[in-house]
């Protein structure tokens, strides 16, 4: 497309947004809504898993310290001027905020007025950065700090845990803040590199819900985004073989009750992003059949006792495809056993098609219900950086089929491709298991 034409889309529902991309290389979309806050996110496609890549013109893949992508987003709050990027927006009455996750690094503020200012200053601090060997080495000790507090969090312990239970070897398994030892490799000249590499504006978006216009957040982008080098980043992300690398993984915390996260494994993802979000559908309907409120698993397990908090999430994306069961139980291997006779059951019985219709319209609904949401722009952009139009995807909940979630389920789950993680009391009796990797 020419230089800054809009493309406009509106669906059945009469939600519009606006597309365009920007002179600079940017990707930019506005959804125009008359919300009490604005919502505006600026986001790379660069995460934790990002460690090992080159641009198009160099020749050799490089590594790069675990942690680099959120040290580097701590980081850019820094200015050369020495002000601070938070009172900035504060003058502004909006509230700013950062975060990096495996495949991305964004940063939003929402605000009820001064929309432009607040855009002009995301703009700008994003675009400038700013690097000392004193500054990186006193965000040194803050992050490995973070790290150690993350690694005492029975939450947070878990879920790293699975991780590195499920994959052997790809960077999923890679902790987003890295460790303490791989943050004491990074220097000014690394984040240098890696923000030269990721924060160019053709591997960028940024995205704009509330009371404004393409016109207007365009004057901005022009005035206030610098000229720079479109690149092209190779990314190289290790082989994984489909089975889990460890079944079971245990800790002991000081908790009072033990809690566990069961994970199963799908190395099954396509390099279409239209492929990738149809399964993506099939697997949120699926695991809502299965595990959701109203299933009978998730009502066995609850007024059985068994369990207590139980919930069920999915993930399905370009860089991994899982699904998670958790909760707090006194018994998890009880559990897993439950696990396992209920999918036997389901596969002697066969799926229901009257809840696969039930949670579909429910899907749909929710859909639609994000429309309604002040942080729209939030939810644009995950859908954007997996290459999903956010329209598309509401087609493609009606056009799910019962067959294409039957196929889905024989696929996912067999037994090679789970691992549970637990956390155990400190003064859990001994069984030979705790604190090992099984």
């Amino acid at each position: 497309m020419s230089e800054n034409q809009i493309i406009q889309k509106t669906n059945e529902f009469g939600e519009t947004y606006f597309y365009t991309k920007h002179k600079s290389g940017l990707d930019i979309y506005v959804i125009p809504k008359d919300f009490a806050t604005n919502y505006a996110v600026f986001a790379t496609r660069y995460g934790a898993i990002d460690n090992c890549f080159k641009t198009e013109d160099e020749e050799n893949f490089h590594e790069v310290p675990d942690g680099i992508a959120h040290y580097l987003e701590h980081k850019m709050f820094e200015n050369e001027d020495g002000t601070d990027t938070f009172s900035r927006f504060a003058k502004y009455g909006a509230s700013a905020n950062a975060y990096t996750s495996a495949t991305m690094t964004a940063y939003l503020f929402s605000c009820t007025n001064h929309l432009k200012e607040n855009l002009e200053i995301l703009l700008d601090y994003v675009s400038k950065p700013y690097f000392t060997s004193e500054n990186v080495e006193k965000e040194r000790g803050i992050i490995a700090q973070e790290i150690k507090m993350y690694e005492d969090n029975p939450g947070s312990a878990i879920y790293y845990n699975l991780l590195q239970a499920m994959y052997e070897k790809h960077q999923t398994r890679v902790d987003v803040a890295g460790t303490v030892e791989s943050i004491a490799k990074i220097t000014p000249e690394l984040l240098y590199d890696c923000y030269n590499t990721f924060y160019n504006f053709a591997n960028m978006t940024l995205c704009v819900s509330g009371r404004t216009d393409m016109q207007t957040v365009l004057s901005i982008a022009d005035r206030i985004l610098p000229e720079r080098e479109p690149k092209t980043v190779c990314r190289h992300y290790h082989e994984e073989k489909p089975e889990v690398f460890q079944p079971r993984v245990t800790k002991k915390f000081e908790i009072s009750r033990p809690m566990f996260l069961l994970g199963v494994k799908d190395m099954d993802i396509s390099e279409d992003a239209e492929i990738r979000m149809k399964k993506r559908v099939a697997m949120s309907i699926l695991t809502d059949m299965l595990f959701g409120p109203t299933s009978a698993f998730a009502i066995d397990v609850y007024e059985s006792g068994l369990v207590n908090g139980f919930e069920a999430s999915y993930d399905h994306s370009f860089d991994s495809s899982r699904i998670f069961l958790e909760g707090e139980t006194d018994a998890p291997e009880t559990f897993y056993t439950n696990f396992l006779a209920y999918l036997d059951e389901i596969r002697e019985k066969g799926l229901c098609e009257e809840d696969f219709n039930r949670i579909k319209r429910a899907t749909y609904a929710s859909y639609i219900k994000v429309f309604d949401s002040t942080k729209l722009a939030r939810e644009f952009t995950h859908m954007i950086h997996d290459a999903c139009d956010p329209f598309a995807f509401g087609e493609a909940i009606k056009n799910a089929s019962f067959g294409e979630v039957k196929t889905l389920f024989g696929k996912l789950f067999k037994e090679e491709y789970y691992a549970m993680s637990v956390v155990m009391p400190l003064d859990a009796e001994e069984d030979g298991k705790d604190d090992e990797n099984e």
